[in-house]
């Protein structure tokens, strides 16, 4: 996790489930993440069983020119990679996986950015698989906002599995994230983490 909202978000995810799978989608308090919430997103399962946005931050919406609600989750992609997208919100809508997804986002007049995409899954039940997540670009130009990103395309995908990853010491990213109740102990004073163990599969970015 190479963004501080990237980190930021799991961290205060990954003490939230405390333990479980997942944490409920009830348990989120917009309150407690609203450092975060410009580049969050909510994803949902629609009848024809794709992902789409339920919800999504202002900053994201910005980044893509549009207001991202009840657009489908892959529409953020090139053709060629819609289904590598699908793949991944379906694995942790259905199977609870988490993901750190490493993106090239593309403009309509040729500039490019890094992106950062996190997934994480939310206990919503079988009948309203939920998924909450973060997109982060690794820099802010003074164009992101005003010259819309038309598509991404896959560079890397990183499967984390959390239980593993409490247990881990020597975080590589020191971050502050929000605590779960008002008066509790900063993530500074948690034990810190590393990321030694996430898989890196190729992905289809082009020369």
């Amino acid at each position: 996790m190479r963004q501080r909202g990237t980190a930021g978000l799991f961290q205060y995810w990954n003490r939230l489930r405390d333990g479980r799978p997942a944490p409920r989608r009830s348990e989120i308090e917009p309150a407690d993440i609203k450092s975060m919430l410009a580049d969050t997103f909510i994803l949902e399962r629609d009848l024809r069983g794709d992902a789409v946005f339920r919800l999504a931050g202002t900053r994201l919406c910005a980044t893509f020119g549009r207001e991202l609600k009840g657009f489908a989750f892959t529409s953020l992609w090139g053709h060629a990679d819609q289904s590598k997208a699908s793949r991944l919100a379906l694995a942790t809508l259905l199977d609870k996986s988490v993901s750190v997804t490493t993106l090239l986002g593309t403009t309509a007049s040729g500039r490019s950015i890094d992106l950062e995409l996190l997934l994480l899954p939310l206990e919503g039940g079988a009948e309203s698989s939920r998924a909450m997540g973060s997109l982060c670009p690794a820099e802010k130009p003074y164009w992101l906002g005003a010259d819309p990103i038309v598509q991404c395309e896959v560079d890397g995908v990183r499967m984390i599995d959390p239980d593993r990853e409490s247990r881990l010491g020597d975080g590589l990213l020191h971050v502050t994230a929000p605590p779960l109740a008002p008066g509790q102990a900063s993530i500074d004073d948690a034990p810190t983490r590393r990321f030694r163990h996430l898989v890196v599969i190729d992905g289809g970015r082009r020369g």
